[in-house]
């Protein structure tokens, strides 16, 4: 019996622009995305008989559990490396919420995929795993190259290229409001900005987006998220009276219902402990992973 355990991390979208919209329907996105030490916890243990995927942990996240991401990311690595299936037991330690816009469902695809290409010793390589992990969703390819490469990167196309790009560590206060915001209501959304203009050299401009965030970037769906969520729009006002004093930007991550605010290099302890507890949310104070 071989036996791994994985950490399943989430990311942040530190700006989210949309660029334009392709042939194929779908759009174009330029992001940066982080991950941190906030997520979930994946155990895997598999022999050498072949058999099915069983997951344990997950029943109350899709009506079919066929539909859950980490069995779709072994069904298509089976596939890809022309292997039966091994027996094999995945328990899911959930920590993330759904439809939160830092990754979840895409994380645990990522780690799946990972982990049981050493279990399964399918040997394939960084950039194999990536196209594979496209074709189960957008961020599932940064969170492999997270894992093997990089815990920041530049994100573009429909969110398979990725550039690597060194950012300060630094700690953020999460709020996760009680919300399941839907991709694809935001993006059907008729006053979104879909034509931002792409940015170049983000490598040199990291100072207008780390922490505060400039006049060229903002999240495009966070005036939308705003509008049609009061939940979302409590937890990022919350957050915006914080900002003169920590010195830097709120903001929404991705296309879901978290908003979080960077940490002030001199706010203390007590000070982020009276934040935490007059939050109208569940919070997390979270790490960038280095």
């Amino acid at each position: 019996m071989r036996q791994l355990t994985l950490f399943s991390p989430a990311k942040l979208n530190l700006f989210l622009h949309i660029t334009g919209k392709r042939a194929d329907g779908y759009h174009d996105l330029q992001s940066v995305f982080r991950a941190i030490d906030f997520g979930d916890e994946l155990h895997f243990e598999c022999d050498n008989q072949a058999g099915l995927v069983c997951l344990t942990g997950a029943t109350h996240l899709t009506a079919d559990i066929k539909d859950n991401l980490i069995i779709k990311a072994a069904n298509a690595l089976a596939e890809y490396a022309d292997i039966q299936t091994p027996a094999t037991n995945i328990t899911l330690t959930k920590r993330l919420p759904t439809g939160a816009g830092i990754g979840g469902g895409s994380s645990n695809a990522a780690t799946t995929l990972i982990a049981l290409n050493q279990l399964w010793q399918t040997h394939l390589d960084t950039d194999t795993l990536i196209n594979i992990g496209a074709s189960i969703g957008a961020d599932v390819p940064f969170f492999i190259f997270a894992h093997h490469r990089c815990p920041d990167a530049i994100v573009t196309g429909i969110g398979e290229k990725l550039d690597a790009i060194k950012l300060p560590s630094h700690r953020y206060l999460l709020l996760l409001p009680d919300e399941h915001a839907a991709t694809a209501n935001f993006f059907a959304q008729p006053n979104l900005q879909k034509n931002c203009a792409y940015i170049d050299e983000l490598h040199q401009k990291t100072d207008q987006f780390c922490h505060r965030l400039s006049q060229d970037f903002v999240n495009v769906f966070e005036p939308i998220a705003v509008s049609i969520s009061p939940k979302i729009a409590q937890a990022l006002s919350y957050l915006q009276q914080l900002e003169p004093i920590s010195n830097t930007t709120a903001r929404l991550s991705g296309t879901g219902s978290t908003v979080f605010l960077p940490i002030g290099h001199k706010i203390d302890d007590d000070t982020l402990a009276q934040w935490q507890k007059n939050a109208p949310c569940r919070s997390v104070i979270a790490h960038s992973l280095k």
